[in-house]
């Protein structure tokens, strides 16, 4: 069921598509009509004089040219009877592509129109429960008449954590905004150098990450765009595993592709909900965060804006209890690829 927006606007459409197609075939069929009347009129006058000159001693008959005339109505007659008959045709026709038309041009709007407000509706209500907390332990803090200064230091602790939530959710949404509709300057970027960036930031706050890789990768990207790609799937690795389990990351090449791997054990993610997790604010399972750390489930639909920027695949496997692996190639940049193996 279309929304009543698209509807009428769909309608609209049509109706302008089919006018302007009705009035091309009316003024196409006007000039047909005054193009084979006359070339009819003109053949029947050109027959005409031929018998007059083939017989100079003949006559011609009484009433030729009423004849002649009658000829040329009755061919006019059937001329505009068959002109209407391809009107209709083209109204119905026309009526139907026309629908067609405006629908295919509508569609992506109304799909752009609807992931706004589904984002729009999910982003309010990821901001109203942080806002909530913090609002109900400031009120229950004020009301407290014996509150010690530990207490009230516990809510001050426990406020800027969830400002520290919306601070991540904030820089999150900008950082979507900004892939969504920025465009990014592309130069040649070695991916080994990236991923060997990313992985000593993460280093800093956990050991459990191994990188392998065997020889530089070029690509043509955006360096900053590919670090947050990278670092989307490290800390979503770190964020769904096991405190002490390894995460592995393989970069090699595969054809003519650069290929990125990263796998974590865990919980993993049921096959149902594998195709969604892409999908912004979708969480698979937020029982397989590690305690406090909760995501929005906007760090998937990052990467995957990021890859398809690059014009790339993004990619996940997932063995419930055993392991999830995370994929992404990209396009080796053929000319730099060759100078750094020789």
């Amino acid at each position: 069921m279309l929304p009543s927006m698209f509807r009428s606007a769909t309608i609209r459409l049509t109706g302008w598509y089919l006018l302007i197609l009705m009035t091309l075939s009316i003024m196409f069929s006007v000039v047909i009509y005054q193009v084979a009347s006359s070339e009819v009129r003109t053949r029947l006058e050109s027959f005409q004089t031929y018998l007059q000159g083939t017989d100079d001693f003949m006559p011609m008959p009484m009433g030729t040219v009423a004849l002649r005339n009658s000829q040329v109505a009755a061919a006019n007659g059937n001329i505009s009877i068959e002109l209407i008959y391809v009107n209709l045709f083209v109204l119905v026709v026309g009526g139907c592509g026309s629908y067609f038309l405006a629908r295919r041009n509508l569609l992506p709007i109304e799909k752009a129109h609807e992931a706004q407000s589904r984002f729009t509706s999910d982003a309010s209500h990821e901001l109203r429960t942080p806002l909530a907390v913090m609002k109900t332990e400031l009120e229950v803090a004020l009301r407290d008449k014996n509150a010690t200064a530990d207490s009230l230091k516990e809510t001050l602790v426990s406020n800027l954590e969830e400002v520290d939530k919306l601070s991540r959710l904030a820089e999150m949404l900008l950082n979507l905004s900004r892939f969504d509709h920025t465009k990014l300057k592309f130069v040649p970027v070695n991916l080994n150098k990236v991923a060997h960036s990313v992985v000593k930031d993460f280093d800093k706050l956990s050991n459990r990450i191994t990188l392998s890789s065997k020889r530089h990768l070029i690509v043509k990207g955006n360096e900053t765009a590919l670090a947050e790609l990278m670092r989307v799937l490290v800390d979503n690795a770190l964020l769904y595993s096991p405190a002490d389990s390894p995460i592995k990351i393989t970069l090699s090449k595969e054809d003519d592709k650069a290929k990125f791997v990263i796998t974590n054990t865990g919980p993993g993610i049921n096959a149902e909900k594998l195709p969604h997790i892409f999908d912004r604010f979708y969480r698979a399972d937020s029982s397989r965060t590690n305690g406090n750390r909760k995501g929005y489930g906007l760090g998937l639909a990052l990467a995957k804006s990021i890859v398809e920027l690059h014009n790339g695949d993004l990619m996940a496997s997932s063995k419930p209890g055993v392991k999830t692996t995370f994929t992404f190639t990209l396009s080796l940049n053929q000319k730099y690829q060759a100078k750094t193996q020789n």
